[in-house]
């Protein structure tokens, strides 16, 4: 949502205060790709600096467009992921205008975000940034960096529908394009990072979307939503979402969907309740962001096992 405090500042001064006048770096802290713009002016970065506004997938975009970028051959080395601070008293009464938002939980506010619950009630808006650094795989290995994993794949589709309204059709194509641009069987995911919003229609069209995707298959596969936790950040919730996935799968565990007493009807999926589960031995991972405005993004990412490729080990 680009600088939202300082547009705020902007509009208190304007029509609050009836000052005639700004402050002079109101455009420069407003612009959303001023945070990239500084990144490479502080680190003489040359190459393309590109700002991807998506809504809810950007961070997810701006990871799968450097991957391709890298895997043509165009860079050598990208620094990519998402930022976020919405939480400005006008961007919060905008959302809450839009009845998008969690309805407080009367004895835990920290509970009020319940993806796939049947009591869910909506979102709660988070903040926060999270940043990967992609690189090809032998150049990382011979600058001995810390490899956290590899991205398989990367898929896009429009839900040309409505603008708010998500499809199966739509989050479906989308996971299937991120397994055929990887030529990654459905077999071979072993698990799966949700959008998981916590709002009526995304849940469940989530939820109808695996199924279509992995058939009978998508009950045995675990489903987390970790927005429960962190909240909703987002443009830079694909970018999170995905660096706690990779971690997770570093560390053998699967990540909880928390506050998930009873599941709706229509979300019967095992979507790890209450807790992280240790030991399932997973090694891929499929991480969806579906967006405002119809863009949905996949990414598929496996953990680091050994010191070649996922893709050259053929597994």
């Amino acid at each position: 949502m680009g600088g939202t405090l300082t547009t705020d500042d902007g509009y208190l001064s304007l029509y609050r205060d009836g000052s005639e006048r700004v402050k002079p770096f109101s455009i420069l802290m407003g612009m959303t790709n001023a945070p990239a713009a500084w990144i490479g002016i502080e680190y003489d970065i040359g190459g393309p600096n590109l700002t991807y506004s998506t809504a809810c997938s950007s961070a997810a975009v701006a990871i799968g467009e450097a991957w391709l970028r890298l895997r043509r051959g165009e860079i050598d080395i990208a620094i990519t992921g998402g930022a976020e601070a919405p939480l400005s008293f006008g961007a919060m009464k905008a959302w809450e205008a839009l009845h998008t938002l969690a309805s407080e939980d009367p004895s835990d506010p920290s509970a009020s975000c319940k993806p796939f619950a049947a009591n869910r009630s909506g979102l709660v808006l988070g903040e926060g940034a999270a940043i990967l650094v992609l690189e090809d795989w032998e150049r990382a290995v011979a600058r001995g960096a810390s490899i956290q994993g590899e991205i398989l794949g990367y898929g896009l589709s429009t839900d040309a529908a409505h603008i708010t309204r998500p499809t199966v059709a739509g989050q479906a194509a989308a996971m299937r394009a991120a397994l055929r641009s990887g030529n990654i069987a459905p077999e071979a995911i072993d698990s799966i990072n949700a959008h998981g919003t916590g709002t009526q229609a995304n849940d469940s069209v989530e939820t109808a979307a695996i199924k279509e995707v992995f058939g009978e298959r998508a009950y045995r596969v675990p489903v987390s939503a970790t927005k429960a936790i962190h909240g909703h950040l987002l443009g830079a919730s694909g970018a999170l979402e995905l660096a706690l996935a990779l971690l997770a799968l570093q560390q053998d565990v699967l990540l909880p969907t928390m506050h998930l007493e009873v599941p709706a009807a229509d979300c019967d999926l095992d979507y790890v309740p209450h807790r992280a589960r240790r030991g399932a031995g997973a090694h891929t991972v499929m991480s969806s962001s579906f967006a405002f405005g119809g863009t949905n993004a996949v990414l598929v990412a496996a953990k680091h096992l050994a010191q070649q490729p996922v893709s050259a080990r053929g597994d």
